[in-house]
Parts: C-alpha cells; sequence; structure tokens
C-alpha cells in the first residue's frame, strides 16, 4: 500500500520511541506526523511520554477507521476528516462517520470513508484544468450546488489531486486607520467587446485599505491619466471616505519620471489626490513588496473570482466581481490579521477623510512652445503670453470653458484665457505692445516695396489684429513668393476695390483667379489638331 512506511521509517521511529523521544521531536526529525508515529508505536507497545500507556489498537498502523452511533433523537452533522503527510513518504487517512440514528444511515452519494467532494470530482477537475484554486472551487460548490462541507474539505481534496507547495514569507506593514491605501492595476477578466464582438481581457483596477484590507476591485477596457484618476474617485465613493498617502507603482499614468527622493508626478493625478486631501507615496523600482497588500489584493481576485471565467459584458463582469467581494472578500477572517475583513473596516471607517462637496474637474495638459507672436496654439486656437516668453516653453492646461497657461519651473498660473474658437486669438492687453517690434517693422517694409495696395492690406491687417496679425502678413508675403509680386500685387488691387483687406481673400482669389491667356506658339498646335478632327469626321461620318 502506498500509505504505509517503508521498513528503513518504520525502524527509525520505532527505535527513536524506545529511547523515549517525543511524538513532535521524532516528527521534526523523520517529517512523519505524529498521527502516523503515535499509531507505530502503539503498534509497538511503545509508551509515548505524557501519553500514559498504550492501548491495544485494532486497526493498521497508518489507517485507522472507526464509527459511532448515537441516539439521542436529534441530528447531528456528518463528520469527515482526512489527514495528509508532508514528506511524500507517508500518508495517512483517519476517518469518523457519526450518525444519529443507525450505521446504515450515510450521507447521500458517498460512502462512509468518501470525501465530501468526491461526488463533484469531475466538477473540480474541469474546475482545476481552467485554473481555479481551492478557494475558488468552494466557493462556486457553496453558491451553485449546495455543498454543505467546509472549505478545508475542498482543500484537501485538490491536494490529493495536484499536491502542495509551501507559501513564501513576507514582511508585514501594519498601519493606523484610514492612514494608508494601495493601488495597483492587474489583468481581469475575458470579457466581449461590445464593438469587435470578441473575448477581450479587461484591465482590473484595485485599492486596498492598509488597516483593514478592504478592498475595491473595478474593472475597465483601457487606462488613461484621466481614467486613472476617475477610479480612484470611484474608490474613494465606494469606501465612503479617504485615506491620507496613497502607495503606487511607477506607472505613468501617476508618475512621469520615478524617483525613490523626488518623483515627478503626473499633474492632473497629482491635483486630483490635492483635490481629496491625500499625498501620492510612489515605490521605489522593483521593489512590489513595499505596496504586497494589493499586491496579494490583485492575485486574490485573479485566482479565485476571475480565473477561468468569461463574461458576455463589462456591467455583468463588474456585478460578479461586486456580488463575490460582498459575499466572501469581506466576510472571510484575513490570514495575517486572524480578523474579519468586514469587521476591521468597521473600526477604520470613522478615520477615513472627509470626501470633497465638488468632484474635481477634469483637464487635459500639454507642453507648448511659445511664437513669434507670444502666443501658444490649442486645438487650432492662440492664446497669449507675457512678455519675455518667445521661444520658450510653457505648460498648458484646458478644459471645455478655460486654458490655463503654467510656468514649468514653479508652476506658477502665468494667463488664463477663456476659450476661444479655431483660428481666434486671445490676448491679455497688457500683453500687446505699445511700439511695433523690429521684426514686425521689417515685414510691414517687404510689404511696402512688392506694391502700395499689398503694403496698404498689411497695414490694414497690422492695426485691426496687433501682433495676432503677424501670422496673416508672413500669409501675404508667402503668396507674393509662389504667385509672383505683381500677381499678387493686382490681387490686393481687386480687394481694396470690394473692400475686403484680408488674407484670407487674397488667397481665395489667387486660387480661383482666371487662367492667364494662351500665346500664338500655344494656339495654333490646337487649332491644327481640331482642322485634322474635323477632317477625319467628314470622310467617316462617325464622331465617336
Amino acid at each position: 500500500m502506498s500509505n504505509v512506511l517503508a521498513d528503513d521509517k518504520h525502524h527509525q521511529i520505532v527505535a527513536l520511541g524506545r529511547l523515549g523521544w517525543s511524538l513532535r521531536r521524532i516528527e521534526r526529525t523523520t517529517g512523519v506526523r505524529r498521527e502516523t508515529i503515535s499509531g507505530y508505536l502503539k503498534a509497538a507497545s511503545i509508551v509515548v511520554p505524557g501519553r500514559g500507556r498504550p492501548r491495544a489498537s485494532r486497526a493498521k498502523p497508518a489507517i485507522s477507521t472507526a464509527s459511532v452511533s448515537t441516539d439521542f433523537g436529534r441530528a447531528n452533522p456528518a463528520i469527515s476528516e482526512e489527514v495528509s503527510t508532508d514528506a511524500g513518504q507517508a500518508k495517512a487517512a483517519t476517518k469518523a462517520e457519526v450518525s444519529t440514528d443507525s450505521p446504515s444511515v450515510q450521507h447521500p452519494g458517498r460512502a462512509p470513508s468518501a470525501s465530501a467532494c468526491e461526488p463533484y470530482r469531475e466538477l473540480i477537475i474541469e474546475a482545476l484544468r481552467r485554473g481555479r484554486n481551492a478557494m475558488a472551487i468552494w466557493q462556486d460548490l457553496v453558491d451553485d450546488h449546495g455543498f454543505r462541507a467546509r472549505y478545508a474539505s475542498v482543500r484537501r481534496f485538490v491536494l490529493t489531486l495536484r499536491g502542495t507547495s509551501s507559501p513564501e514569507a513576507r514582511v508585514v506593514i501594519t498601519t493606523a486607520p484610514g492612514e494608508e491605501g494601495q493601488v495597483d492595476y492587474g489583468d481581469g477578466p475575458m470579457v466581449r467587446h461590445p464593438d469587435t464582438g470578441k473575448y477581450r481581457r479587461a484591465r482590473l483596477f484595485v485599492l486596498t485599505l492598509g488597516y483593514s484590507r478592504k478592498a475595491v476591485r473595478l474593472l475597465v477596457w483601457q487606462s488613461s491619466t484621466q481614467v486613472w484618476a476617475e477610479l480612484h474617485e470611484r474608490a474613494f465613493r465606494r469606501l465612503g471616505g479617504t485615506v491620507r498617502v496613497i502607495v503606487l507603482d511607477n506607472l505613468k499614468e501617476g508618475v512621469l519620471t520615478p524617483d525613490i527622493y523626488d518623483p515627478a508626478l503626473n499633474p492632473l493625478y497629482r491635483d486630483v489626490l490635492a483635490h481629496y486631501g491625500v499625498v501620492a507615496l510612489p515605490c521605489r523600482v522593483g521593489d512590489p513588496d513595499r505596496k504586497g497588500k494589493v499586491e496579494a489584493g490583485v492575485g486574490h481576485a485573479k485566482k479565485t473570482p476571475l480565473r477561468g471565467l468569461r463574461f458576455e459584458s463589462l456591467d455583468e463582469a463588474q456585478a460578479y466581481l461586486d456580488r463575490w467581494e460582498a459575499h466572501w472578500a469581506d466576510t472571510r477572517v484575513h490570514g495575517t490579521t486572524k480578523r474579519q475583513v468586514a469587521a476591521m473596516f468597521t473600526e477604520e471607517r470613522p478615520a477615513l477623510g472627509p470626501l470633497p462637496l465638488e468632484p474635481f474637474r477634469y483637464y487635459r495638459f500639454g507642453v507648448r512652445t511659445v511664437h513669434l507672436d507670444g502666443c501658444v496654439e490649442v486645438e487650432a486656437a492662440y492664446y497669449g503670453t507675457p512678455p519675455g516668453w518667445i521661444g520658450r516653453r510653457v505648460d498648458v492646461q484646458w478644459n471645455d470653458l478655460f486654458v490655463r497657461l503654467l510656468d514649468p519651473q514653479t508652476g506658477q498660473l502665468l494667463r488664463e484665457h477663456v476659450r476661444a474658437p479655431r483660428g481666434w486669438h486671445r490676448i491679455a492687453d497688457a500683453d500687446r505692445p505699445r511700439r511695433t517690434p523690429p521684426k514686425t517693422v521689417a515685414l510691414l517694409e517687404a510689404a511696402m516695396r512688392i506694391g502700395p495696395a499689398l503694403s496698404t492690406i498689411c497695414d490694414h491687417i497690422h492695426r485691426h489684429d496687433g501682433e495676432a496679425g503677424v501670422r496673416r502678413i508672413l500669409g501675404v508675403l508667402a503668396l507674393a513668393k509662389k504667385h509672383g509680386p505683381a500677381v499678387v500685387e493686382d490681387a490686393a488691387t481687386a480687394a481694396l476695390d470690394l473692400g475686403v483687406p484680408s488674407y484670407r481673400f487674397l488667397r481665395r482669389y489667387l486660387e480661383r483667379r482666371p487662367p492667364v491667356p494662351l500665346t500664338l506658339k500655344q494656339v495654333d498646335p490646337l487649332i491644327r489638331q481640331l482642322t485634322l478632327y474635323r477632317d477625319l469626321i467628314d470622310r467617316t461620318g462617325d464622331a465617336s
């Protein structure tokens, strides 16, 4: 039999027992469980220290089965216990079946000595094939099949199918209630995408509180800076408050330049956290153990509720995840704290910070170079900067209402403008120069050398548009270079006659101007071709 110890191990245990060793000491030395050692010592009539005189054992050394029947007029649950060794050299099982009426009354669907999971063997094997772990299998059996046995029964049954593995030791970081939260991304389940109709893996966002281990898990299709910040807001609303510190990884949505001492945070993410009174604390690069609580939360969700499952919509997947969160994750007893997560979160909730009255107003941001006219371009509109910023770079933030220009070094607000339509300029009156810059004067002189009509149009553009009109003057001079000074001067004369002295009119007029008359050399070949064509029609009578 495979669960009977080898002869050398048997003789070793008997010899150590005769030396007076305790069961624990023999277990540490040989790697065999105490129950198995006790059975062999009893069979050899060896008295175990502190255990009294051995009683006669009618069972085999490695297997013991007993059935006890009581009749007190009430029902007692069936009890099944399985014991397996750690060394792999010896395995023993002790099973007891307690019945209320008679020994013939047994659990339906299985033998008295069989595991409670035996009727569900095919389901468990299929779940293991899909990669689900023992906890997920037990939860599915309880929810979908009315399984009444405990998780330990499923765990033992799974271990017999795929063996054991020893967990790796980790450092435990303790925090005060409401002090810290940890965030991270992970791989979500396979969900059918609404656009392509194909299954695609969603992204899983997890925020875990450092004290209670209460987690908020949210699913999204793709990530961006704004999506990353919005997920924090949704998590804070679900928790009913905020924490003082957020520990995160060095992903680009949160950290632009990783540095353990002075990291450069994403400006939008930094402002969202400041709106909620939270400080970001990025981890050291390559040190995920600093946020091990959320790492465990991501792994728990990937291996337990979501592994091997597919959903038809993201809402369906989120509903399943929320149900699992409330039914199983919050009610579990955490392995480190040895307390229920929901009970610890009840203690931590009063310590969370208050939520702001108004949600954060999101914006887009970027970096722009100040042009020669003192403006920066944002979505085809132009906004003025203070004097002295031409050729320098500024940080720009904008939304549907305002555009803000910031100093990239200090973050100081330089100018704030109301959004302008495409092609418009917004320049503060204080930023308009009191005299014409030398470069603008040079452009006006160049227009004067081309012709009086063109010079009049450029002067009109400069007087009405100011520095914003420098671009249009450059455009007029570019037209003269492309079409020739004489042609552009004629177009400028036509524009003044019609009362439309603008660059746009000149450009459209030159694009649609009538063709130049043909010379005699160009007309003669055409006349000869038409004559030949007419003679051909007269001879054949066919004009096709």
